[in-house]
């Protein structure tokens, strides 16, 4: 977690690096994000089945070793291409990572509480990554090292993640279902196709014919899904589960609640450092109050979880995001830093205060032998929503200059503010909604 944590932050902050390095503009730094989620979304599913079926220690140990060639060639890249390209490999190694160490957890640790505790602590990692990944990343733009070593620092963090796992106790599901390569192509077609349609749509224009082709094959491979996985033996996308409804509800908020952190570190970055001309390691600095409020809270949110359920926490995130995009929702190029910074560790309260519930609600009450298809699901969604996230976050700077337009492109960030808002209140609908006696009766009709 810390590795990926890291990756994902230190990234953002090196995006205006990246943009003058390669004079590229909002769209195609978007795709430096979203080519990686892109492809932890389309191929989590298989790998976390991979995993259930070879060994979760050995599948984690090997997308480790993936990861870590990955980011040594993006550390090398001659161009954007070719970064987006090694940025895709690495992804691959990253959907071997999170959802094989959560079933590793849930095999770990069979008590409900005590699995509770345990997920708050693994993702009260996740405010160490923050609070590391920004400073370090900025540190490493701003010096003579440039942006290519924030994925340099990931190979030594990866080496001493692949000795630790030995002593991760091997396990495996009673009875892994088989690959489904059609599920898997028809998965990995329609989040193309829906995410290259939003980020090159106000580009190319809405209804330009390659943009309505990109959507309309999203739609049709969607249809195929629906249609061919409830006839399909072993689906690779378990479909049964989505009747119950605290795990949907669970993975439509990590689509809401991950679009808003994936928008909120894009939109963030190219603010400070383009609006307001603040360098990479002053931005990394900014963003402590999210990676403090995120160690701290991350611990006593778990606590929470295991005593009360996940409605408290989700209302507490829900909260938060509105809170964070109201704060910034008028920034402009002379917004007092102390109001920066209250938004900053808002957003932290947010972060850490969503996560543990969405992995507790979705893989509490699921059938044992599938945690890894259960936590896969889960950790898709959560892809799926920071890849759609930046892909909107993007369209919304569409035709505005990045570089010499400073108020403009502040004013240009509010919309993505306001649809942070928009996420928040929806958390805190589902999240009420899904802890409810009859929504929890229905998670029975899983097993």
């Amino acid at each position: 977690m810390l590795l990926v944590g890291i990756d994902m932050t230190a990234v953002n902050v090196a995006l205006p690096s990246m943009e003058r390095d390669f004079h590229a503009g909002a769209s195609r730094l978007a795709w430096v994000i979203d080519a990686y989620t892109l492809v932890l979304a389309a191929f989590l599913m298989f790998s976390a089945s991979g995993a259930d079926r070879f060994g979760r220690r050995r599948v984690f140990r090997i997308g480790l070793c993936v990861f870590v060639v990955g980011s040594a060639l993006c550390a090398l890249a001659p161009s954007l291409g070719w970064l987006i390209v090694f940025r895709m490999l690495q992804a691959f190694g990253g959907t071997m990572l999170t959802p094989v160490a959560m079933a590793i957890i849930s095999n770990v640790y069979t008590d409900s509480a005590e699995r509770a505790k345990a997920i708050g602590v693994w993702a009260g990692v996740t405010g160490l990554a923050l609070a590391l990944g920004p400073v370090v990343g900025g540190a490493m733009v701003s010096s003579a090292l440039g942006w290519r070593w924030i994925f340099v620092i990931n190979i030594p963090i990866g080496i001493a993640a692949v000795l630790l796992a030995r002593v991760v106790p091997e396990s495996k599901a009673a009875r892994p279902r088989a690959f489904d390569p059609i599920g898997q192509i028809l998965i990995a077609v329609t989040l193309a196709g829906l995410t290259t349609g939003i980020i090159e749509g106000p580009r190319a224009g809405w209804s330009s014919p390659s943009i309505v082709a990109f959507f309309a094959l999203a739609a049709a491979a969607l249809v195929a899904l629906l249609v061919y996985e409830p006839r399909c033996k072993e689906p690779l996308l378990e479909l049964k589960f989505f009747r119950s409804v605290p795990f949907s509800g669970a993975n439509v908020i990590a689509i809401v609640a991950f679009a808003a952190l994936g928008s909120f570190l894009y939109l963030n970055s190219i603010y400070l450092e383009d609006a307001r001309n603040f360098d990479a390691l002053l931005t990394g600095v900014l963003m402590l109050p999210l990676a403090g409020v995120s160690i701290v809270w991350g611990p006593i949110n778990g606590r929470i979880l295991a005593r009360s359920g996940s409605r408290v926490p989700f209302v507490v995130a829900g909260v938060a995001f509105m809170a964070t995009g109201l704060i910034l929702a008028n920034v402009s190029t002379v917004t007092p830093i102390g109001w920066l910074l209250l938004a900053y560790g808002t957003m932290g309260l947010a972060n850490s205060a969503v996560g543990s519930p969405i992995t507790h609600t979705a893989v509490a009450g699921m059938p044992k032998d599938q945690a890894g298809a259960a936590a896969g699901i889960n950790s898709m969604t959560r892809q799926i929503g920071t890849t759609v996230g930046v892909a909107v976050a993007a369209a919304t700077l569409s035709g505005v200059p990045i570089a010499g337009h400073a108020e403009l492109l502040a004013a240009a960030t509010h919309i993505g503010w306001w649809l942070v808002v928009g996420y928040g209140l929806t958390i805190v609908l589902l999240g009420i909604v899904i802890n409810t006696t009859a929504a929890q009766a229905t998670a029975s009709s899983t097993i």
